[in-house]
């Protein structure tokens, strides 16, 4: 690790004060905390420094100037703070700040950079509360600390959890970490050693800890925890080992376990009852989680929670998607296998579910639909309607009714063949026989491919423009079932599979998407590589987005016009987010540091020679070395 050199910055009557930055040795681990310009300048009064501190959380409440007409957000929306891992409980990752506009976003400067010091994926994005940016890290699963209202950003405490170093040896994609929450002063986030912890956001000192999963049967936590009034809401990660699926809320005050609703199984365990009102006859039925697999192997069926969650505070609901069944090789496991793949409603007090609806019923491409639910009331057929927005892993973007779960248009946003469409009246696909795959057949040509037309990194709405901004990917596969026996803690794949670019000479495209009329309003097509970042979007009309050969871009989000752009000195595969600092002025954030499973070919240890490496990923990102390498910088941006 590197210090960066730090110049000299100017305050804003334009005299020039030093700020310097200097590595820190902290508990064995080496953190490079460097600055170009101090989010508070040197120049600041102590007095506005202590006030800045103590200054209580800001969030911006009722419409947005300039909104879309009939378009309404449903939560409170960070201004100046990011407490939440999109930023507000909709998932819209959309802030009203507005000073960053896209006349003024072509002077953006590096003011500060941050290393972490671990050279893995850095996924979500940090946070900010009082003054203070919380950084949390891949496995080793760190908790930084960086203090806003000094020069510099110096550290000001590293939390170490230390997680279970077995934990690393069955992750499946990367030891990432994807960003953490705050309430009630604490800081909440996972370990990949399937622990929750809650840190005190001032001092540092772990409140409680709370085992949450098992990695003995290939159980481990990479998502971000979702607060919810006094609870805090977690999913697993392990499908490709075989474990069960399942969604929990802990206490917020001391770590207890206060339900848990699994995912696959008989009723009462999935806490399935009869308030239970799935909208479509194929999702009714006693007991499907279980009847709808063979024998029991529901209790080996996957359907995980490791991306995001959502809630919506007026109808007291969360929402979250469900990942693929168990085994890949879907000729093992005849049935619908309920509920992977699937959208699920639930009530946050006890767990309970209000509504359910089946996505891909019997998916046999590794389709897992933990993508995020965006939560926005727009005008849709001539009405105002609650409505669900969900950019899916196989293709297509899903709008539902999020108080019925009423399936209202599925329409393809990528080049997508494994369905021609879906039914409205029963909520299925109209698949494509040809592309299913099964046990012992080849199946070529398969599109999107396991990794998705997008896979975790989150959308971002605007509702300036009505418009959904989706970080796609263009990438298809052959696939074939092949023979998996269950080892508990083991991989339990029974598919083989090569991936690779797809037709029309791009590879990743950045999609404006209308969700109304259901279709592309402009996109930006990048040709090399995949977007693997999360997107921004602000008042200011400016979208933000990273590319995986480290290019953070700023666009028009009404026209898509590339406004600006910095190269960083990693491929990007976090999630950009904004806030306002100790100086009153707005600034970025994002994470430098390529991984994840898209990203494994980055990494020296994994061979580009074999293209089925990386549960095949490696065929389609051989050559990723050549653009980007490790990293493991936070980068801020500013005037």
């Amino acid at each position: 690790m590197q210090s960066r050199e730090a110049p000299l910055a100017a305050d804003r009557t334009g005299v020039a004060c030093s700020a310097t930055g200097c590595p820190l040795a902290v508990r064995g681990l080496v953190v490079a905390v460097c600055s170009a310009v101090a989010l508070l300048s040197a120049c600041e009064s102590r007095e506005g420094a202590r006030q800045a501190r103590q200054a209580p959380a800001v969030w911006h409440e009722g419409e947005v100037a300039g909104a879309a007409p009939n378009v309404r957000l449903i939560s409170p929306l960070p201004k100046g703070e990011w407490h939440l891992p999109a930023g507000d409980y909709a998932a819209t990752r959309f802030s009203p700040l507005e000073q960053i506009t896209t006349e003024n976003v072509k002077d953006l400067k590096v003011v500060t950079t941050v290393s972490t010091g671990i050279p893995r994926g850095h996924e979500g994005a940090p946070l900010v509360v009082n003054g203070t940016l919380y950084v949390t890290t891949p496995y080793p699963n760190n908790l930084l600390a960086l203090d806003l209202t000094r020069p510099g950003m110096p550290l000001k405490w590293t939390y170490e959890p230390r997680p279970d170093p077995r934990a690393v040896g069955i992750a499946c994609c990367d030891v990432v970490n994807r960003g953490a929450s705050y309430a009630d002063g604490k800081i909440v986030f996972n370990t990949l050693d399937a622990h929750t912890v809650a840190v005190d956001a001032e001092t540092g000192e772990e409140v409680w800890r709370t085992r949450v999963g098992n990695i003995e049967v290939g159980e481990t936590v990479t998502m971000a925890p979702l607060i919810v009034k006094d609870k805090v809401i977690i999913g697993n990660s392990g499908g490709e080992l075989g474990v069960r699926g399942w969604i929990l809320a802990l206490d917020l005050d001391d770590g207890r376990e206060v339900w848990r609703g699994y995912n696959t199984g008989p009723d009462e365990e999935v806490l399935i009852n009869e308030d239970t009102r799935p909208f479509f006859e194929k999702d009714r039925g006693q007991d499907l989680g279980a009847r709808s697999w063979p024998g029991e192997e529901w209790r080996r069926g996957g359907s995980t929670v490791w991306g995001w969650v959502s809630y919506d505070p007026e109808l007291d609901l969360i929402y979250y998607g469900t990942g693929n069944p168990g085994v890949w090789n879907a000729d093992l496991r005849p049935g619908d296998n309920k509920w992977s793949c699937s959208i699920i409603a639930r009530d946050p007090d006890d767990g309970t579910v209000r509504w359910i609806y089946q996505v891909t019923p019997h998916d046999s491409w590794d389709y897992d639909e933990i993508m995020e639910n965006v939560l926005v009331d727009m005008e849709f057929g001539g009405s105002l309607r609650k409505l669900l927005i969900h950019p899916g892993r196989n293709g297509f973007v899903y709008v539902l009714d999020r108080e019925t779960g009423e399936l209202l248009s599925a329409e393809k946003f990528q080049p997508t063949n494994w369905a021609e469409g879906y039914d409205l009246k029963t909520g299925l696909p109209i698949e494509v026989p040809e592309k299913r795959t099964g046990y012992g057949k080849v199946v070529t040509n398969i599109c999107p491919s396991s990794t998705g037309a997008k896979e975790w990194n989150p959308s971002a709405f605007s509702p300036r423009t009505g418009l959904l901004y989706i970080p796609a990917h263009n990438t298809c596969m052959d696939y074939e079932g092949i023979e998996a026996n269950y080892i508990a803690g083991t991989p339990y794949l029974g598919a083989s599979v090569r991936m690779y670019q797809g037709a029309g000479g791009y590879h990743g495209e950045l999609v404006a998407w209308d969700p109304v009329n259901a279709r592309s309003v402009w996109s930006i097509k990048e040709r090399d590589l995949p977007l693997y970042s999360g997107v921004l979007a602000t008042a200011g009309d400016v979208v933000f987005y990273g590319t995986m050969d480290g290019w953070f871009r700023a666009v028009d989000a009404r026209s898509g016009e590339r406004l600006w752009e910095f190269k960083t000195a990693s491929g990007i595969i976090g999630n950009p987010m904004t806030f306002i600092g100790a100086d009153g002025r707005q600034y970025v954030a994002i994470y430098s540091g390529v991984g994840g499973w898209m990203g494994a070919a980055a990494f020296p240890d994994v061979s580009t020679d074999d293209p089925y490496a990386a549960l095949g990923a490696v065929g389609a990102m051989k050559d990723l070395q050549k653009f980007t390498l490790p990293g493991d910088v936070l980068y801020v941006f500013g005037f």
